[in-house]
């Protein structure tokens, strides 16, 4: 029975938008069984994208509602599932892995665990089958420090954000705990820099932060050269993740972009190659001592600006017709992604 459940949970995961894909290996079995007890899969299994009451799950589960309540409580407060409150009743649905559940596993993952979840990666099915649907996981944002406040997009903004948040928090990279336990980290990077935060107040807990502690962690990730990587919708951004091409699967395996792109200005530019060395999509190649962009390849990210000591590299707003919106919040993005994925 609970073989089965895992495979259900495994199958009930990949319908919702941001996918799971299958393997031919089971590898995904092998990494839900690391996470999930038997009971927990077979309750698990029986959720959806859509927020429901301890009832409705119980019945479907085949529990009481008071041992239902019990079990989805806990899986909530480790992150597998998401809750929220309606009519003062408890409501759940299931977490997505990505971004989701893996990023739970940041403190037990260990050796054996992060090579399992490098298999995955490398699984037929699995880039294709997360990375690539529309509307992306995740957008690039620009370094607020290379964007003119005039004209930067309003869900661009996240320093804004920031400033209105009320609760903030940092934890460490997932991907690159990965990549370090299994020795394949390329790149020196800080770990403790991707931020959280909260329009609303929460309960204290060890990763917080101050709000100038969350400000001044956005300079950082800017000046140490990570690229910026937020929800892809306009609305209810709640982190923002500093990501490293070595590392990140999202900057390794999709094409998010932002609305922006680099110019340098030839005049200006001394070519000392800064520029090329921080760019982390190999944007930037340096020919006759002046910095060259391809913008095939830039992403609008803006640390050739941030770097650049004489003010030759600038970000410009794409044309609005070759801009892409993002979708205004998350229900609309899961319905897209869905409707895309052939799902709805």
């Amino acid at each position: 029975m609970y073989k089965e459940s895992y495979h259900r949970l495994a199958s009930a995961l990949d319908k919702l938008p941001n996918g799971f894909p299958r393997t031919k290996s089971d590898v995904e079995i092998e990494i839900l069984r690391r996470i999930f007890n038997p009971e927990e899969a077979e309750l698990a299994s029986h959720l959806t994208r859509d927020m429901e009451s301890i009832s409705e799950i119980a019945h479907r589960a085949n529990l009481e509602e008071e041992e239902a309540e019990r079990r989805l409580s806990s899986l909530a407060q480790r992150g597998l599932l998401r809750s929220a409150v309606k009519d003062g009743k408890p409501r759940y649905r299931l977490t997505p892995w990505i971004v989701g559940i893996l990023e739970t596993q940041l403190e037990s993952m260990d050796h054996s665990f992060a090579h399992l979840v490098e298999d995955y990666i490398h699984e037929d099915g699995f880039v294709e089958g997360i990375m690539k649907p529309l509307p992306l996981i995740h957008r690039v944002i620009p370094a607020q420090s290379a964007v003119k406040s005039e004209w930067i997009l309003p869900y661009d903004d996240v320093k804004k954000v920031i400033e209105s948040s009320k609760a903030f928090g940092v934890r460490d990279c997932i991907c690159r705990k990965q990549k370090d336990l299994i020795g394949a980290r390329k790149c020196e990077f800080p770990l403790d820099i991707c931020m959280s935060f909260s329009k609303i107040e929460r309960p204290p807990n060890k990763y917080d932060i101050s709000k100038e502690e969350a400000l001044a962690l956005l300079d950082k990730a800017e000046a140490v050269g990570l690229v910026h990587t937020v929800s892809n919708v306009m609305e209810g951004l709640t982190y923002m993740c500093n990501c490293c091409i070595c590392c990140c699967g999202i900057l390794q395996n999709s094409s998010a972009v932002s609305n922006y792109f680099s110019t340098i200005e030839h005049d200006t530019c001394t070519g000392c190659s800064l520029c090329e060395q921080r760019c982390q999509v190999k944007a930037i190649s340096i020919k006759d001592n002046v910095a060259t962009v391809d913008l095939e390849k830039c992403i609008g990210c803006g640390l050739c600006v941030t770097g650049c000591s004489v003010g030759a590299a600038r970000l410009q707003l794409k044309p609005e017709d070759k801009r892409i919106d993002p979708p205004k919040d998350f229900r609309v993005w899961e319905d897209q992604r869905l409707q895309n994925r052939g799902s709805l």
